[in-house]
């Protein structure tokens, strides 16, 4: 059995596509960076991140982007020898506007580099291209739309003003001939996430709608010519849990088609698992997959009759999940950052971080202040579980309190806890916490430890936290000397969630356990971390 999500943690936007018998999912990363997570698997069970192909500044450069803003619905798909990947790199989140700007890289392999980015356009966000079996190939995208009255799309959500589609042109590598707006969405609204596909003489459109909230839905259409007019599925959603709120995978939306070499049909979609009382997904948004069937009417269906996921459904046959160890163990060994990780928004690393400086460590650099939107030195890998504890080492002996160093639970600039070394007048060297409630638009700190534990001046300090579903404890102790001390009060982790602060539209990214540092001085400040654990609880 496959069972879901496929993808825990942050991982929306599952854009799926094989290959003889290899299958790959590429999903948005939004502000982290390098962008664009590409997962592999060969029986749809076990999967593995093998590559994040946008890595060098020529390619993105998220500096300054705001939260929940960069690579957005990437779409992964493999035609004429080689891999194309378009993606949106979103550079505003707030107002009647998003400048979204919609790009093209290939590449022959997964694992290889990839190429230099194709500019296409800036008309909307969630691109996807289409090769057509006569070889052309179509560029499609969500319009939006600034204005509060639509023309092409619902007007119960004009700025998502319906599906463009435009011939792209591999030769000169620029669209050509007229903009079309193929669909206006269902009366369901905020039409986006457009996928097409051909069978049988049909031309199928999903699109994912509903918002990224409780209603999100995959709707599903079709039309005998690609230009349109496009009918709806007889029960318009393919995939949606907006009716079911007892479903175990909530949020249901935004997946891609895909066939098996023996003929069987599937589905990715995103999801999120909600934590009561609050049904906050401190998980994000993560990826899960369908098996669906085809009717004699034409339409697919999910396998089970329903338009509700289901969190185990019939893999190939012959897979055995490889069970996962419930605790990572990172030493910061063999100078190349672990897989597991990223850090934010630049393209310029080892301003932030290195593991070069001192072999066996991570180093980070102190520079702007936790938050920024764009040079902070924050390396942090998914949370995964409802419930883990995090553990790092962390040598810093800081000059002013304006030098921070500590372990995150982090979200946002405005959701976040973190424990940290730091100093204080009267304290000297301390352990204190530091805490964002998701306050917007001030996100003003709160202090839950108050000024902190005085620690001794020199000597390397373990940090921890252990977070249960909804609360978050956090600890602390000088190495080899006694047990973990907690500091401060349990803090409400949930906050750390995409529901937390502005609501379950105001984010939609995931969170993170990480270590950080900043030195708002401008002295660059130096702290040193020689291992990071997680572990499922």
């Amino acid at each position: 059995m496959i069972r879901n999500p496929i993808l825990p943690g942050f991982n929306p936007d599952p854009s799926i596509c094989r290959v003889g018998d290899d299958y790959y999912i590429a999903t948005s990363t939004f502000e982290w960076y390098p962008g664009v997570q590409i997962h592999h698997s060969r029986d749809l069970v076990n999967w593995k991140l093998v590559r994040r192909p946008l890595e060098r500044a020529s390619q993105l450069d998220m500096r300054g982007n705001p939260d929940s803003c960069g690579i957005w619905a990437p779409c992964l798909s493999y035609a004429d020898g080689q891999f194309w990947l378009v993606y949106t790199d979103v550079k505003r989140f707030d107002g009647n506007f998003k400048d979204a700007h919609n790009y093209i890289v290939t590449s022959p392999t997964i694992e290889g580099e990839w190429s230099e980015p194709i500019y296409v356009n800036s008309s909307g966000f969630d691109p996807s291209l289409f090769h057509d079996e006569d070889g052309r190939k179509w560029f499609i995208n969500m319009q939006w739309n600034h204005r509060t009255e639509s023309y092409g799309g619902s007007p119960k959500s004009p700025a998502f003003d319906g599906i463009l589609l435009q011939e792209w042109d591999p030769q000169t590598k620029t669209l050509k001939g007229p903009i079309k707006n193929i669909f206006a969405g269902s009366p369901l609204g905020l039409v986006e996430g457009p996928h097409l596909f051909r069978k049988n003489g049909w031309y199928y459109l999903t699109t994912a709608e509903g918002g990224t909230g409780y209603d999100h839905a995959v709707t599903m259409a079709r039309s005998r010519n690609i230009d349109g007019p496009y009918e709806l599925h007889p029960n318009r959603h393919l995939i949606t849990s907006k009716d079911n709120p007892e479903a175990v995978l909530q949020r249901a939306g935004h997946g891609q088609y895909v066939e098996t070499s023996d003929g069987q049909v599937y589905h990715t979609h995103l999801c999120g698992r909600p934590l009561p009382p609050k049904r906050r997904c401190t998980l994000g948004r993560e990826t899960a997959l369908q098996k669906c069937v085809w009717r004699e009417d034409g339409w697919l269906y999910l396998e089970n009759g329903t338009t509700v996921p289901d969190v185990e459904v019939p893999g190939l046959g012959g897979a055995v999940r490889a069970e996962k160890p419930m605790r990572s163990e990172y030493s910061f060994d063999g100078g190349k950052l672990p897989d597991d990780f990223q850090w934010l928004r630049t393209p310029q690393p080892e301003r932030i971080f290195n593991l070069t400086d001192r072999p066996g460590h991570l180093r980070l650099i102190g520079r702007e202040s936790v938050g920024s939107w764009f040079e902070q030195a924050l390396v942090a890998r998914r949370q995964k579980h409802h419930s883990f504890r995090a553990e790092t080492v962390v040598e810093f002996a800081p000059d002013t309190y304006q030098q921070v160093a500590g372990l995150t639970h982090y979200y946002n600039r405005h959701k976040f806890h973190a424990v940290v070394v730091t100093l204080h007048e009267k304290l000297g060297r301390c352990v204190t916490i530091f805490s964002c409630d998701g306050d917007y638009p001030n996100g003003r700190m709160t202090f839950p430890a108050d000024a902190g534990v005085a620690i001794p001046a020199d000597g390397r300090v373990q940090l921890s936290m252990e977070i249960r579903d909804n609360d978050l404890q956090f600890f602390w102790q000088t190495e080899g000397k006694g047990a973990w001390q907690p500091i401060g009060p349990v803090l409400d982790a949930g906050v750390v969630s995409d529901e937390g602060g502005r609501g379950e539209h105001g984010s939609f990214t995931g969170a993170f356990a990480g270590i950080l540092a900043f030195d708002t001085s401008g002295r660059a400040k130096t702290a040193d971390f020689d291992w990071f654990n997680y572990e499922e609880l």
